[in-house]
């Protein structure tokens, strides 16, 4: 599937952390030609299995690309309007204006509002809302309201993703659906190469409230060996360039204790062999993406980072190359491919 095409899918299709369904089923069609196995586990991650040709019993490499988003929830029905508080790490400084989708026993379109500036104190014109001063609207009179939305129903952002000039796409959720579609892109390829290891693609859950997919998901897959496949800070107006990396010119590799440095080396050699372009993107500690989780799964999983740089972060209009989401893609697989049937990452001193 051509890569835009696959972004927009991934992107629109709502997700929130804990209400994984909609874009699971959708990942689920993506990866059911791509895969041997597929499975979903008890807390709602879905794993493809592809088989090696090595001999039994064979290593397994697993990608974790984690498929949930941010967004909002009912905390309160007042006078036809819908109280709200964040899923996630939703930002409130974008919300006024925004259109969303109220999951309630029917999707709701609606719009988020606030009191115009007019009747806004001077002195409180300029900050940011707080929770209690945003409400969602759906058009609806409070009794009728009431018969479908109910306090906790989740809401998804509405938009529509966009591509930008110089091969640039726009919209929600790009964190981290970007990711799923790196994972199948990979698989796209693995379909049409033979690899000794089983691979193992994790689409989990609830990343954005506590990395719990893939802590279950490790445990549950227990590989040998895992690449997490995530976002990092792309460069934009604001942010020093020694905290982000440029969009269009390769993917990033993390470094640090979250991290097993043989697995690093080997993803920098594949990029190098096969002139991928990729950054070292230096993380002294918590990573804050599935590796975290993984890394320590049962008595430990070698694990490495790889993530894709991404503009306005938490944002309705996250923004990504096309060209590094098909280079990481192609990474994946090309360091999947090349697995020999006996290679086990090692530390120095053993």
């Amino acid at each position: 599937m051509e890569t835009s095409l696959l972004l927009k899918r991934l992107s629109e299709t709502p997700g929130l952390a804990g209400h994984e369904e909609p874009v699971r089923a959708l990942t689920r069609d993506l990866w059911t030609p791509l895969v041997d196995e597929l499975q979903q586990d008890g807390l709602g991650n879905l794993l493809g299995r592809r088989r090696g040709f090595g001999p039994e019993p064979r290593p397994v490499l697993m990608f974790a690309a984690h498929m949930d988003e941010i967004g909002l929830r009912v905390t309160g029905i007042e006078k036809g309007f819908l109280r709200i508080t964040r899923v996630g790490g939703a930002d409130r400084r974008v919300l006024p204006g925004m259109e969303v989708i109220v999951h309630g026993q029917r999707d709701l379109p609606g719009v988020v509002g606030m009191r115009p500036p007019h009747v806004v104190p001077t002195d409180q014109r300029e900050k940011t809302l707080p929770w209690e001063e945003l409400f969602v609207d759906v058009g609806l009179p409070e009794e009728e309201l009431k018969a479908i939305v109910r306090i906790g129903d989740p809401i998804s952002f509405r938009r529509e993703a966009v591509e930008l000039k110089n091969g640039l796409l726009a919209g929600k959720a790009l964190d981290n659906r970007v990711s799923v579609a790196v994972v199948t892109l990979a698989l796209e390829h693995l379909a049409r190469a033979a690899h000794a290891w089983d691979i193992v693609a994790v689409a989990t859950v609830q990343e954005e409230v506590g990395l719990y997919g893939a802590t279950t998901a490790a445990y549950g897959v227990a590989p040998d060996m895992a690449i997490a496949v995530d976002v990092t800070f792309g460069q934009q107006t604001g942010v020093p360039n020694h905290r982000t990396f440029p969009l269009g010119e390769g993917v990033t590799i993390g470094v640090g204790p979250n991290f097993h440095p043989a697995v690093v080396e080997r993803l920098k050699r594949v990029a190098e062999t096969n002139e991928i372009p990729y950054r070292i993107d230096p993380i002294p500690g918590r990573s804050g993406t599935d590796a975290w989780a993984i890394q320590v799964s049962r008595e430990g999983v070698p694990t490495a980072l790889v993530s894709v740089p991404l503009r306005y972060m938490h944002q309705p209009v996250e923004t990504v190359s096309l060209r590094d989401v098909e280079r990481a893609g192609r990474l994946l697989a090309l360091f999947a491919a090349g697995l020999e049937s006996d290679f086990r990452p090692r530390w120095e001193d053993e």
